[in-house]
């Protein structure tokens, strides 16, 4: 049974997340929101200590998603994705753009950890590693990937290109999806590691945001990019009767995690609503009835509930990949969840702090643009809602499109 209580082992990590957060990430947040694609210097430092505990094994970075290759019956049990998405959580109260700006922390690296092989996972640790999903034609849609990859005696051809790669600038590599054959559809979907440097893979432009400007998004076009056999993650061969699980299995890792950065965004802006409610001599009471009380105190406790929901399917995803449980539904559920609450949260306390919540004067007009893309990439609302269905249905993706 799942217990709702952080563990005593994480509560340590938890601070220091938190210390972090507070200390470094929110006295700067304006600093680099204002100077988009400016690299934050002060991340260099933290990096390092990050990377010192995630060697110790007490760290929470994206090296540490993990699962068994074996029979599929053991899971990581030390609680690596718990602790991963309790650290993220109080990180991202501090400021979401700074953290996916973190050096060797890139959804590429939590890509690695979930699919690449032993000797894979030596050979690119300390790598810097972001993600290239999305590209111009195929939106939501993973399946659609357009992007080439041929064999051509010990290296793929890799042809297509890539838009919105978060940190792709500033990455060393880039994991890349393509696919080895068009005709057998998402089966044929696989991803490769993409050195920096490599002729033919260039960077065209870096995206200029509504939120998270902290951090690089970048737009990639790859022009007979020759990559290293051995760059391909998990195997090679098209099993079409697994389609894509092996790079969707990334996804199953990532999406709580996006889900506990929504989470740790919404949580920053409920604590500094309820500060202006309480210096505006609005009390919210616990002790009685919603409707026996001011319309704002009313509101700040629907949204309370919104984010403990959004919290609690965020801890339950994570806690069943440490756990060996299939947790497909429960990601897509958490994100669903926790992209859409602090959407909604963030912009409702905008409106019940007027003035201060819409000026720069404070950060929360800051996190309500930052919330938005947390319902965005990782897969949309929609797309959530799409794969929850099915689910639940029992449909496949060509019966409930």
């Amino acid at each position: 049974m799942i217990n709702l209580e952080v563990p005593k082992k994480f509560r340590a990590l938890v601070d220091q997340a938190h210390q972090a957060a507070a200390q470094v990430f929110r006295p700067i947040s304006r600093k680099y929101d204002a100077a988009e694609h400016t690299y934050p210097q002060e991340l260099d430092m933290l990096a390092a200590l990050l990377d010192g505990l995630n060697e110790s094994g007490r760290g929470a970075g994206a090296g540490g998603v993990r699962r068994s290759s074996g029979d599929g019956t053991k899971g990581v049990r030390n609680g690596t994705n718990l602790s991963l998405v309790l650290g993220t959580i109080e990180m991202c109260w501090g400021d979401a753009g700074l953290l996916l700006a973190m050096p060797r922390q890139g959804l590429g690296n939590a890509a690695i950890a979930s699919v690449a092989d032993e000797e894979q996972q030596k050979r690119f640790a300390g790598m810097w590693a972001a993600m290239a999903i999305t590209e111009p034609d195929t939106g939501s849609d993973s399946g659609a990937i357009r992007a080439t990859a041929v064999l051509d005696g010990d290296h793929y051809v890799l042809n297509g290109e890539k838009i919105f790669v978060t940190s792709g600038e500033r990455a060393d590599a880039v994991v890349v999806w393509a696919t080895l054959d068009r005709a057998m559809g998402k089966a044929a979907i696989k991803s490769f590691v993409v050195e920096k440097g490599t002729p033919g893979f260039e960077l065209v432009r870096l995206e200029h945001k509504l939120g998270i400007r902290a951090s690089d998004t970048a737009h990639f076009r790859l022009e007979n990019v020759r990559v290293p056999r051995e760059n391909l993650l998990g195997s090679p061969d098209i099993q079409s009767d697994k389609g894509f699980a092996g790079v969707m299995q990334t996804f199953d890792n990532t999406r709580p995690l996006v889900a506990a950065m929504a989470v740790g965004i919404a949580r920053a802006a409920l604590e500094e609503t309820r500060r202006g409610l309480s210096t505006a001599g609005v009390e919210v009471d616990y002790d009685s009835p919603a409707n026996n009380q001011s319309a704002a105190a009313a509101a700040f406790l629907q949204m309370e509930a919104d984010w403990e929901a959004a919290y609690l399917l965020t801890l339950e995803a994570a806690w069943m990949a440490d756990n060996a449980r299939p947790n497909s539904l429960e990601a897509s559920m958490a994100k669903a969840k926790a992209g859409r609450s602090a959407v909604d949260i963030t912009l409702r306390c905008v409106e019940l702090l007027g003035s201060v919540g819409y000026t720069e004067g404070e950060l929360l007009e800051k996190w309500a643009r930052d919330a938005k893309i947390m319902d965005i990439f990782e897969g949309t609302q929609q797309i959530q809602q799409l794969i929850v269905a099915r689910r639940l249905l029992g449909k496949t993706s060509a019966e409930l499109r």
